[in-house]
C-alpha cells in the first residue's frame, strides 16, 4: 500500500487533550518528509479510522503550531474495539486509504487499542500522552510539565488569599489513578496537605494536620486533592454523575467539595474549593514539554523507518529510546513515596 508512490504514515491523537500533542504532530511531519514518507492525520482519534476522515499533512500544514495547545487533527474516546463493525470498519478504511503504517498518540486507552492492533500485525508505533504521568514504560508523558506549571501558579495565587482571610483553600486537581500532578504540584507550590489515589487517609488525619498549623499561628491552609483520592469511611470514588465513556471511565470530580464540607464542619476553619478542572489541559505547553513531545514524534517516524513497529516511545533518564508495546501499560505507574515522603515533610 501506498499513495502518490509513497508510503503513507497515518497518525491519530486519542483521548483528553494535552499541551504538546500538535509539537509531536508538527515533528512527525517534519521527520517524515525528510525520510521520504507522506502524512495522513486521522481525525478525532480512533473515530477517524472507523469513519474513514484523514486529510493530508504537510509542512505549511504544520506551521506555527508548536505553541500552539490542544491538537489539530482533534480527539475523542473512542473504542473501535467495543464494536466488530467499528473493528471492522477501522481495518478496512486503513487498506483503503492506504496507510502503510500508523502513529497512535495517546494514554492507557489509546495505546491499548494500538497494541491489540499490533498483535493482529498491524504496523503500529505508540506516543505515550498523559498529564497525569502514569503511563508505565516511560520516566515522563507530555503534557504533565505544563499541568504541574498551572497547578503550580494556582496555588501561588491561593496562597495570598487564602493567608488575606485565613482560610483552608482545598485545591482539586486531576489525577484519577494517580496523584502525580498532585505531589509535584503541591510540593512546588508548598501546599499543606496533599491527598492522592495512592495514599487513603481519613478525615481526622487530615484536620489534624491543619489543626497542628494553626497551633503554631498559621492560620491559613492549603490542601491539594486528586480527584481519585478515596477518603477512609467513604464506600465509593466521588462521581459528577454514574456516566461511563467508551473505556468504561466515570466522570470523576466532587471530591474537594467533600473535604472542604467535612473541615469545615470538625474545625470550624472557613474553607473554600478551587477545581481547577481542565484549566490544567488548556493552553500552551511548557518548553519542556515542546521539546519532549518534538522528540517523541521524531522517534516515532524513526521506528516505522528501521522496521520497528509493535513499538511505543518513551523516555529514560534523559534518552529517547523504545520499548515494545507488549510491555508497555501493563501497570500503572503510582507516585514513587519517596516523593510523597518529602511532600510530608512540609504538613502542618
Amino acid at each position: 500500500m501506498s499513495r502518490n508512490g509513497k508510503e503513507a504514515i497515518g497518525i491519530l491523537t486519542g483521548g483528553g487533550d494535552c499541551p504538546g500533542l500538535n509539537a509531536v504532530i508538527r515533528a512527525v511531519v517534519r521527520r517524515a518528509y525528510m525520510l521520504g514518507y507522506e502524512t495522513m492525520g486521522i481525525k478525532n482519534g480512533w473515530l477517524g479510522l472507523v469513519k474513514g476522515t484523514v486529510e493530508p499533512l504537510d509542512l505549511m500544514k504544520v506551521s506555527g503550531i508548536l505553541p500552539r495547545g490542544g491538537t489539530i487533527l482533534g480527539t475523542s474516546r473512542t473504542n473501535p474495539l467495543k464494536d466488530e463493525n467499528d473493528k471492522k470498519a477501522l481495518i478496512e478504511n486503513m487498506k483503503k486509504l492506504g496507510l502503510d503504517s500508523l502513529i497512535a498518540i495517546g494514554g492507557e486507552d489509546t495505546l491499548g487499542v494500538a497494541r491489540s492492533l499490533a498483535k493482529e500485525g498491524f504496523k503500529v508505533v505508540g506516543v505515550p500522552k498523559t498529564i497525569d504521568n502514569d503511563v508505565e514504560g516511560t520516566d515522563q508523558t507530555f503534557g504533565f510539565d505544563t499541568a504541574v506549571s498551572i497547578v503550580t501558579e494556582a496555588i501561588d495565587r491561593l496562597h495570598t488569599t487564602a493567608e488575606s482571610h485565613q482560610r483552608v483553600m482545598v485545591v482539586e486537581v486531576m489525577g484519577r489513578h494517580t496523584g502525580w500532578i498532585a505531589v509535584v504540584g503541591g510540593l512546588a507550590g508548598g501546599a499543606d496537605c496533599i491527598l492522592i489515589p495512592e495514599r487513603p487517609m481519613n478525615i481526622d488525619e487530615i484536620c489534624k494536620i491543619l489543626a497542628k498549623r494553626h497551633s503554631r499561628g498559621r492560620l491559613f491552609s492549603i490542601v491539594v486533592v486528586a480527584e481519585g483520592f478515596k477518603l477512609d469511611g467513604f464506600e465509593q470514588l466521588v462521581t459528577k454523575d454514574q456516566k461511563l465513556d467508551q473505556f468504561g471511565h466515570v466522570h470523576l470530580g466532587g471530591i474537594g467539595e467533600v473535604i472542604a464540607d467535612e473541615i469545615e464542619k470538625r474545625t470550624g476553619y472557613e474553607t473554600r474549593v478551587t477545581v481547577l478542572g481542565h484549566v490544567q489541559r488548556g493552553g500552551s505547553p511548557t518548553a519542556f514539554d515542546r521539546v519532549l513531545g518534538t522528540r517523541y514524534g521524531v522517534k516515532a517516524v524513526d521506528l516505522i523507518h528501521e522496521g520497528k513497529v509493535g513499538s511505543m516511545v518513551c523516555l529514560k533518564g534523559n534518552k529517547i529510546t523504545d520499548i515494545p508495546l507488549s510491555e508497555a501499560m501493563t501497570k500503572l505507574k503510582f507516585v514513587d513515596p519517596e516523593l510523597l515522603q518529602t511532600a510530608e515533610i512540609f504538613y502542618g
